[in-house]
């Protein structure tokens, strides 16, 4: 069961003439929610309302946050998911137009899947990475969006299965590393930690955010966005990557170097007490 413009109901159907599979003329939020409450949920929805304005989408009058929060919960109790579960919204624009959209309406989607665990959890004891260098991530606005044309995403993972990768991270059109397929990355060398500015192109996401906030628990640490080349990866002693499903997975090895997680756990745990409390 789906939530199609606020209606259960039992499937949706892409017509041949839904732009969002025509051109890619969509944007989305993963959500994962917890004992029937949105994690970080006015960050998600400020996030997507401030996506489709820069699409020019038309925003609903209703699409307020009350509305927002209610439209995802309501599917995910009757799906008796509540408990933990991870949802997706996707708001594309009505058919009509070529490139040129005949109008700026919009629809949306609500579908959600059960997790297995409420707490973020490291599942992966070995996790393996390689940059994908056959496309690059441009770096501007649109790229620090979640939009439904992700096919640079999709190429990357099918790169890092035929190489018995567990992802792989993305360089932009400066060669510079910007982030992994599905997530936010994080470098920490020595006393310092450090993340792609949104200005590279890496998506703004809701995970660093958070994780950005805690490390004033962190003083021993100093924090900065700045630009990470594929040669500091070679030097770091800590490489993660975060989204607001997985929490925090730690790189464990890039090419011959392999690194700690140590910090990952601790940032982790920071994580699940915000959620807890």
């Amino acid at each position: 069961m789906i939530n199609f413009n606020g209606l259960l109901q039992d499937n949706f159907a892409v017509t041949s003439s839904n732009r969002s599979f025509l051109y890619g003329d969509g944007i989305f939020e993963t959500l994962k929610v917890v004992n029937g409450k949105i994690l970080f949920s006015e960050e998600h929805y400020f996030r997507l309302m401030a996506s489709m304005r820069i699409v020019r989408m038309k925003i609903p009058m209703d699409f307020t946050l009350e509305f927002f929060e209610n439209q995802v919960i309501s599917l995910t109790d009757v799906l008796s998911l509540s408990n933990s579960a991870r949802v997706r919204i996707t708001v594309f624009r009505n058919d009509g137009g070529l490139y040129l959209p005949d109008q700026n309406t919009i629809s949306y989607v609500i579908e959600a899947t059960s997790l297995a665990s409420k707490k973020y959890e490291i599942t992966q004891d070995n996790f393996e990475v390689d940059l994908f260098k056959d496309s690059y991530v441009s770096a501007q606005l649109l790229s620090t969006l979640k939009t439904t044309s992700k096919i640079l995403n999709v190429t990357a993972s099918i790169f890092a299965k035929e190489n018995d990768l567990n992802t792989c991270l993305l360089l932009n059109d400066k060669k510079n590393v910007v982030e992994a397929i599905a997530g936010n990355l994080f470098m920490l060398t020595g006393n310092k930690l450090i993340t792609p500015p949104i200005s590279e192109g890496c998506l703004n996401g809701i995970m660093r955010k958070q994780i950005i906030k805690v490390m004033k628990d962190f003083p021993e640490i100093e924090f900065s966005e700045a630009i990470i080349s594929p040669f500091d990866l070679q030097k770091a002693d800590e490489l993660f990557v975060t989204n607001v499903i997985q929490g925090i997975q730690p790189i464990t090895k890039y090419r011959k170097k392999e690194f700690k997680t140590t910090f990952s756990a601790q940032l982790l745990d920071k994580i699940n007490g915000i959620i807890e409390n």
